[in-house]
């Protein structure tokens, strides 16, 4: 036997070839891409399933009229002026409570929030009111204001005060430390300390505030309208429920509905702008 012969016969076997490594796509954690209009979906999946039901015979329209008696009853109401008065002063008086609302709790937040002497007076309080319905406060506050503009702007008030304080007060307390000390090393003045480290500091927890807050000041929107009321859409409800107008009840559930909607898609979008920086899972 050759020695070429011999040495191919003792010669290892060549390593077989490993198979190529399958490349696997990166698994997405994150709940993945915003969906184009996705606030409205939710609604007009509501939608659809009513008008459905209705068209189907299964709802019964003495309880519930199909969307499009709601549809034809809201506009005649705005064919007479009737809707888009109430509107009106229910905007004013959700918009005077909303401004009164969060301008106190916004000052008892940074109060609280910066000092621990005014924690120890504010705090309290605050949360005593948080463990009572501002509802549960009507009674009090006719006695104290009459039946009147100023007991339903109080009212919303109240209901307006305690969500913006908890969360701008949370928001204050959870600002790192770090800043605080690097403002001190700095020597920032007051002024600047509250410019630079606790507006910015205090922005997220104020805005979610903001959103509990709107959505506040409608729920008691919709009681206080109902006390002693001559107009509103809360009083345009009660009458039209004195009378058993099902369709009328139903076109004020829904503006309110749409108000809330509007009003939460409003300070999510200021929410969105102002903090852009920010890499969140919302996208």
């Amino acid at each position: 036997m050759s020695t070429t012969a011999y040495e191919k016969q003792t010669a290892p076997a060549a390593p077989a070839a490993r198979p190529a490594p399958v490349r696997l796509g990166r698994r997405r954690l994150g709940p993945g891409r915003p969906v184009p209009y996705g606030w409205a979906v939710g609604p007009l999946l509501l939608l659809a399933l009513w008008a459905a039901g209705s068209a189907l015979g299964l709802l019964d329209p003495r309880s519930l009229p199909a969307p499009w008696t709601i549809a034809r009853t809201t506009a005649d109401l705005l064919a007479d002026g009737r809707l888009q008065s109430h509107l009106a002063t229910s905007a004013q008086r959700a918009l005077l409570g909303l401004l009164f609302g969060v301008a106190a709790g916004l000052v008892l937040a940074v109060l609280s929030g910066l000092s621990r002497v005014g924690e120890a007076v504010i705090d309290g309080p605050v949360q005593i009111k948080r463990a009572i319905p501002s509802l549960a406060l009507i009674p009090l506050l006719i006695l104290w204001f009459g039946i009147g503009e100023t007991m339903k702007v109080v009212t919303i008030a109240l209901g307006v005060l305690v969500p913006v304080y908890i969360h701008t007060h949370n928001g204050l307390r959870t600002i790192d430390s770090r800043y605080v000390e690097l403002a001190e090393t700095v020597r920032l003045s007051r002024l600047g300390f509250v410019r630079h480290v606790v507006l910015p500091g205090a922005l997220p927890g104020f805005l979610l505030g903001m959103r509990f807050a709107v959505t506040a000041a409608w729920l008691a929107l919709v009681v206080v309208e109902q006390v002693n009321a001559t107009s509103g859409i809360g009083y345009m409800m009660e009458l039209a429920r004195t009378y058993g107008q099902t369709d009328i009840i139903l076109v004020g559930l829904v503006v309110y509905g749409l108000l809330g909607l509007v009003s939460d898609a409003l300070v999510r979008l200021v929410e969105r702008r102002t903090q852009s920086w920010r890499r969140t899972l919302a996208g």
